[in-house]
């Protein structure tokens, strides 16, 4: 019970920049559980985002309302998974060697196509918060969204090779196993208890995470930090175009 304890204050220290003064050891069995738990402090991020709506929402005009629901999404996780989206993007960009590809992104320092790709990543988000806030059905499936984006980065860990055998990547991912990601996919199992109207999700992620490692695995050969949180960043995204196709298309 202790080490999943520990796991998921590790998962939440980790994700988040919400204040756990805690000190967790790290150890085989605490990073096995804190990987274990990437959806379930994704649902707490999403409770944290829904509240806030449900909170200011009726006081706010819609405009507002969607840049500050934005700006509480980017705090919750200060903004850690955007550094790693820009670091793709430039790495991208580049059309460099792929030897070179991996310097570009272990460089502190944001290139044009990083801060292209940092615009249009916000602009689409806008755009799709904007569409659908004032929904009760998104507020559901922003637990859902949150969830299965972080499902996305422990799938695409346990299924692709890390780069280099060091770093940050390589120490989450040499502890755990296939059942890790079963335990991980709980959480989310338990939200179509009660919202098995959002069931289209699972085929759409589960294509997410498809189309994402094969495209890593081509580019890259492996992963690496930055590239699992542009998965996290880039399946927030997928996850909000996904409910704007489904309700403006398919049960309009």
């Amino acid at each position: 019970m202790k080490h999943m304890v520990f796991g998921f204050v590790l998962a939440i220290q980790f994700l988040t920049r919400l204040p756990v003064p805690v000190h967790c050891p790290w150890n085989k069995q605490t990073s096995k559980w804190a990987i274990r738990s990437y959806p379930l402090v994704g649902m707490v991020m999403g409770l944290m985002i829904i509240a806030f709506v449900l909170t200011v929402g009726s006081y706010l005009p819609q405009t507002m309302l969607t840049l500050l629901t934005l700006t509480i999404w980017i705090w919750l996780s200060g903004g850690l998974h955007l550094d790693g989206w820009m670091d793709v993007a430039d790495a991208v960009g580049s059309n460099a060697s792929l030897e070179k590809k991996w310097e570009i992104m272990k460089d502190p320092h944001v290139g044009s196509f990083g801060i292209l790709a940092l615009f249009f990543l916000m602009g689409w988000k806008v755009i799709m918060i904007y569409q659908l806030i004032e929904f009760d059905f998104f507020l559901y499936s922003i637990l859902i969204i949150m969830a299965f984006s972080r499902f996305a980065a422990v799938m695409l860990m346990l299924g692709l090779p890390t780069a280099k055998q060091q770093g940050l990547a390589w120490e989450w991912k040499k502890n755990i196993n296939w059942l890790d990601s079963l335990y991980a996919f709980l959480p989310i199992a338990v939200i179509f208890i009660w919202f098995q109207g959002f069931f289209f999700f699972v085929p759409a992620y589960f294509l997410f995470i498809l189309l994402y490692g094969l495209w890593v695995k081509s580019r890259f050969k492996g992963t690496n930090g930055d590239l699992l949180g542009t998965a996290i960043e880039g399946g927030e995204l997928w996850g909000l175009v996904v409910v704007w196709i489904y309700f403006s298309f398919v049960i309009a």
